[in-house]
């Protein structure tokens, strides 16, 4: 294609193609000429390279000119009797025939390399002047929006950043799933991995695979934090152990803070386990950091402190909205320029903010306020002009047995399933199946697989004996949730266990869980899948139930 594109310019000049066709012709004369005692027979065959050259520099028009011109000159100079155009005998026929068949079809392929690169060459200008007139729309419509900014009221434009927002959520959707896949992939096989490993390997190959497992790890929770800044999340409440969560966020908070910013833990012994939304949570005590380092531009200290707390009778009396019980305290204290109580009393309303046209949405402290609300516990501020702000958060405490996965690591076994148990594990992408399939088939169980919903119910009609289904939700020609109302109606006592990177509201509604319904969010690892599936195996199944 390089060759193709250096002799466009020739391409494109009849007055110097046809003559240089015209030219090759000759001279492949001149050298048969000159070859005559050497070459014998076959006098075709001497002019395809012309054709082929008259056809490459000008298509199919000069290829013609150069076949025509060959056929003529073997005729009247190479074959016998000379000065006869028209073949005397049958050979001779078949001589010109074939010629003519191999020259059509040399003229023919130029052609079509050279039709294919131009289209090539149009589509690769038409991307590149999109690109250019996308660039130049994106300049221009960033600078009006920042001109309406200045001009219009605060409120106008914190609407507009909402829509913005929405959008952005709607159109990385897609790219959230993907990517979560892609990481379902890699964290899955590398829990495979470390699982196959025997005592008697390289210990660092070990930490190797670990440090790839955190890795991936870490990167799926940025890619859950950034849907969770352009749109909204189920609520999937989980036990939590707040300083494991603190103390895994110090590092991100660092990062995201800048260096001006000290940050420091401190962490309460013997804290109570909370139940709660864990990446919303995350997102909550992050936007209050945040927001802190907006109040300290010259830099200053940050405390992130957790507690148990017991909110009483009298406390619950001052705050009508506040039921009095125990709870666990996350408090988030900065040394920044204060709020007065008038602020105070309105921190929380939406669209309100102290920040300047175009550098904040005031829907942040709403919305961390909406969550805490939703999960049950109580937000407070304390504030005081020029000596800081602590924001404190609490969540009832959580009275019954620890999640393992928050509690230490390697603290329960990896629960193991049987053969006796089917699972069907129905997924659009190939990788993620296999790598599912496979984890299962490592935990003991019967697995079956299926590309899509309608292969899931063929599937099921020849095995009705499926013990549960783990789907995908997002799944072209019928969804996940589609899926699960076939098999209730067909087989009621088969469990349901969805999967996805991105919910699209299929079994979400007002940013929470619907009743009844299981999710494991990609990336899962090999743990978190064999505790979800021994979960939902081991209660009973009801008819019309899906198991959660």
């Amino acid at each position: 294609m390089d060759l193709l594109s250096a002799t466009d310019w020739l391409r494109h000049r009849p007055g110097f193609t046809y003559p240089l066709a015209v030219a090759f012709v000759g001279l492949t004369f001149l050298l048969r000429l000159a070859a005559s005692d050497t070459l014998s027979g076959f006098p075709f065959l001497s002019f395809l390279p012309a054709i082929l050259l008259a056809s490459f520099i000008g298509g199919a028009g000069p290829g013609l000119v150069a076949a025509i011109l060959a056929a003529f000159i073997v005729q009247q100079f190479f074959v016998e009797p000379h000065n006869i155009f028209w073949p005397v005998s049958a050979g001779q026929w078949v001589g010109l025939s074939t010629y003519l068949i191999n020259a059509a079809i040399i003229v023919g392929l130029m052609e079509m390399i050279i039709i294919a690169h131009e289209r090539q060459s149009r589509l690769r200008s038409e991307l590149n002047s999109f690109n250019t007139r996308l660039e130049e729309t994106v300049v221009q419509r960033t600078a009006e929006l920042r001109h309406e900014m200045e001009e219009n009221a605060a409120a106008q434009a914190q609407v507009r950043q909402l829509q913005k927002m929405e959008t952005i959520g709607q159109l990385t959707g897609g790219v959230a799933h993907d990517f979560n896949n892609m990481l379902a992939i890699i964290i899955g096989n590398l829990d495979l991995a470390q699982r196959r490993l025997s005592g008697s390997e390289d210990p660092r190959l070990l930490y190797s695979i670990q440090n790839a497992k955190d890795g991936a790890q870490r990167a799926a929770v940025l890619t859950a934090r950034l849907l969770a800044f352009s749109r909204q999340q189920p609520l999937a409440p989980e036990v939590i152990d707040l300083n494991k969560l603190v103390g895994g966020m110090s590092e991100l908070l660092r990062r995201t803070l800048g260096e001006q910013i000290r940050i420091e833990t401190v962490l309460a012994g013997g804290l109570w386990p909370s139940f709660a939304d864990l990446s919303q949570l995350e997102n909550a005590i992050l936007n209050l950091a945040v927001n802190a380092r907006d109040a300290m531009p010259g830099g200053g200290n940050l405390t992130v402190e957790t507690a148990n707390t017991e909110l009483d009778e009298r406390y619950s009396r001052m705050h009508s909205e506040v039921e009095a019980g125990q709870y666990v305290m996350v408090s988030i204290t900065d040394t920044g320029t204060g709020m007065s109580p008038d602020v105070i009393d309105r921190a929380f309303d939406p669209f309100y903010t102290t920040k300047g046209p175009g550098k904040g949405t005031g829907l942040g402290l709403s919305q961390v306020y909406g969550y805490i609300k939703q999960s049950g516990g109580h937000i407070k501020i304390y504030s005081e002009i020029d000596r800081g702000t602590t924001v404190k958060i609490y969540l009832p405490r959580h009275v019954g047995v620890t999640d393992a996965r928050l509690g230490a690591a390697g603290a329960q076994p990896i629960p193991q399933g049987s053969v006796n148990d089917t699972i069907l594990v129905v997924e659009d992408d190939e990788h993620v199946r296999t790598m599912t399939a496979e984890s299962l088939h490592e935990l003991g169980y019967t697995v079956l697989q299926a590309a899509s919903g309608i292969e899931a119910l063929l599937l099921l009609e020849e095995n009705p004996a499926v013990d549960l289904i783990f789907t995908d939700i997002v799944m072209p020609q019928m969804s996940g949730r589609q899926l699960a109302d076939v098999v209730q109606q067909k087989w009621p006592t088969i469990r349901i266990l969805y999967t996805t990177g991105y919910t699209r509201n299929a079994i979400v509604h007002n940013g929470v869980l619907d009743h009844g319904v299981s999710l494991l969010a990609k990336p899962f690892s090999l743990e978190q899948l064999a505790h979800k599936i021994r979960e939902l195996l081991n209660v009973p199944a009801r008819a019309g139930d899906e198991r959660t």
